[in-house]
């Protein structure tokens, strides 16, 4: 260490930080601070990160009268403080409770603007924000054939975009050029300068919380559901997921409520069972449909359903029978209490569309989707799918 080095502490250098970050020349800072030059060309070196023009006029340009920022971005004055308190030994996320900031906010402009010493510079931290918000950024999807032809397969299989993120992530092996967030692709789908993406993807996008059915009236007296279970009764293994064989079951319906889905989740893998119901969904032709697609599931997969007061579950006796199970009933107005296939309804909206009648589809159609919905990978599964889920699940009792 030089003397120089040695008694020109973090505070004595910050003016000749300060005079380059603003307009001055190497020649005139270095006479601000009063050391040797070939010190101060150290200093540089260490601290700032950033080519210097050794020339009579300034290396660095101007940062614009006041923060030369708006929003939320940092200003001049919290970089200051920034810099006082690291100076200072106050660790980050003390400086980003005295600034209002969060702590991940200080310590991402630390490791940002930092030189490669770690010596921050308020001055200095500046002019590197500034600049790199000015430099005009590539589109992430800019020439990647490759990228785009996957997102919009699976845009077309109804994947979210947030899903399709995940994914990329997960199999991008620490390849950043090999993912995308997924607010990358929504700018991909609305933006126009940035139409990367077929201009009617939008249209295979969730419409997100529709307006569920009403149930506007508590039954009372004579319901079918006085002596039936409700959510309240439902063990605390339901809940938490750990033992399989718990469903959640509901009706997708179509124009006028004339036609009807079945819908059947199980909640542990997601597993979804799509019942056919193409002439009515009467409280007979329900109970049939469900008795036929679960029967020939093992007894351990067949624990309990969840299901809302609606009449077409009126015969929901003959289905604790035959299928050896229990059948609980959701509070009124309370579609939460089945979350797992609400979100699944929601899901199946892509191939079943509000307003439509579903009366066409046939058997064959509900099995292709059943197995399109079956086969996407689940974030909640650590990227498995509901198959692959359900099959562990069965190995056991085919060995």
């Amino acid at each position: 260490m030089t003397g120089s080095d040695r008694y020109y502490s973090w505070e004595r250098r910050r003016p000749f930080f300060d005079a380059i970050a603003h307009g001055a020349s190497f020649v005139q800072a270095v006479a601000v601070v009063g050391a040797a030059s070939s010190s101060c060309q150290k200093w540089w070196g260490q601290s700032s990160g950033m080519k210097l023009v050794m020339s009579p006029v300034g290396g660095l340009g101007v940062v614009p009268r006041g923060d030369g920022f708006v929003g939320d971005k940092l200003t001049a004055l919290e970089r200051d403080r920034i810099a006082t308190g690291l100076a200072a030994g106050v660790s980050q996320a003390r400086i980003a409770r005295r600034i209002g900031r969060s702590a991940s906010t200080v310590s991402r402009e630390v490791r940002r603007n930092a030189g490669p010493d770690g010596s921050y510079y308020a001055s200095l931290a500046h002019v590197k924000a500034f600049q790199r918000a000015r430099r005009p950024k590539g589109f992430k999807l800019d020439g990647r054939t490759d990228l785009i032809a996957s997102i919009t397969g699976w845009l077309d299989d109804g994947w979210s975009p947030r899903l399709i993120a995940t994914v990329l992530a997960a199999g991008s092996g620490g390849d950043e050029t090999a993912r995308v967030s997924h607010e990358t692709i929504y700018q991909s789908l609305y933006v126009q300068a940035r139409g990367h993406l077929r201009a009617d993807l939008h249209r295979c996008l969730s419409t997100g919380r529709g307006q569920r059915r009403s149930r506007t009236a508590t039954r009372r007296g004579s319901s079918p559901y006085a002596d039936a279970l409700t959510f309240s009764e439902r063990p605390a293994q339901v809940k938490d997921r750990a033992v399989p064989g718990h469903w959640e079951g509901d009706l997708i319906l179509g124009t006028g409520n004339a036609s009807a889905i079945g819908t059947l989740v199980e909640r542990t893998t997601r597993f979804t069972i799509l019942l056919h119901l193409p002439n009515d969904h009467t409280a007979e032709t329900v109970a049939a449909a469900m008795i036929a697609a679960m029967k020939d599931l093992p007894e351990h997969l067949r624990q309990s359903i969840t299901w809302d007061r609606g009449s077409e579950l009126a015969r929901w006796r003959d289905i604790q029978v035959a299928l050896d199970l229990k059948l609980f009933f959701c509070d009124p107005h309370s579609p939460w209490q089945r979350g797992t296939n609400e979100n699944t309804n929601r899901l199946l909206r892509h191939w079943f569309a509000k307003g439509t009648d579903l009366s066409v589809h046939d058997p064959a159609e509900l099995r292709r989707v059943q197995a399109k919905l079956n086969s996407r990978p689940r974030p909640t599964l650590d990227l498995k799918t509901p198959a692959q889920a359900l099959a562990e699940l069965l190995e056991p009792q085919a060995a």
